[in-house]
């Protein structure tokens, strides 16, 4: 299986979409922290959202969310 095929096969499963809500919560937690961030820090949160709205994309977040929201 290749990567594509993997997240087709657990997007079928509503673990993955807890998975997903956690990542969206912890990416909001993360862009919370901003407000109180040194400079020096900045750089680097906004490293970690990045990286987390990565992930949520490449699962397809929105959709998977949705799909598996009762």
């Amino acid at each position: 299986m290749n990567l594509e095929q993997d997240l087709k096969w657990l997007s079928n499963h509503p673990q993955f979409a807890h998975l997903a809500r956690v990542l969206v919560e912890q990416r909001e937690h993360t862009i919370s922290t901003l407000h109180e961030a040194s400079a020096e820090k900045v750089m680097q949160i906004s490293g970690r959202i990045l990286a987390y709205n990565d992930l949520l994309s490449m699962i397809n977040a929105e959709e998977l969310i949705r799909r598996h929201t009762a």
